[in-house]
């Protein structure tokens, strides 16, 4: 039997690293402002004219802003379960860079399991698997006390 080839799903996004898993964005080079998805052609800062930036990991710890849970199959090129399994989203205010970042909950954590201010860290998970393929994504992972569930 052969052993599928673990990729990411949306490449150049996040690294694939099990014990230290990290978001990749940038950092513009003029007014510090940090970005993700990483940025390559000008400055989203409206009061920044910057077009050269920073390729720089991104914080893989932080607390949840807000939630929800995606009871709708999204489209394609998303890739469900079959049948459909509803799924946790939370929005998460990265630890040090301040920005929100959308994810899904890793599989098992619902909405009933979280909370606003809640520690979350960021880890990789299988999204879908393909004849060869494992494709993985990043998703957040309850931590420390408080978070609703045992990590």
């Amino acid at each position: 039997m052969n052993e599928l080839v673990r990729s990411a799903a949306i490449e150049g996004w996040y690294t694939l690293d099990d014990n230290n898993p990290r978001l990749l964005g940038s950092r513009c080079c003029s007014c510090g402002t940090f970005f993700f998805p990483p940025l390559k052609s000008f400055c989203r800062n409206p009061v920044c004219m910057g077009i050269e930036f920073d390729s720089v990991p991104l914080s893989r710890t932080g607390h949840i802003w807000s939630y929800t849970n995606a009871v709708y199959q999204p489209p394609e090129p998303y890739v469900a379960a079959v049948p459909f399994v509803p799924f946790a989203i939370a929005a998460v205010e990265l630890a040090y860079e301040k920005m929100i970042i959308l994810g899904q909950m890793v599989e098992g954590v619902t909405v009933a399991d979280l909370r606003v201010g809640a520690a979350v860290e960021l880890v990789v998970e299988t999204l879908y698997q393909m004849s060869t393929e494992d494709k993985v994504i990043w998703k957040w992972r309850p931590c420390g006390s408080g978070a609703g569930v045992t990590p």
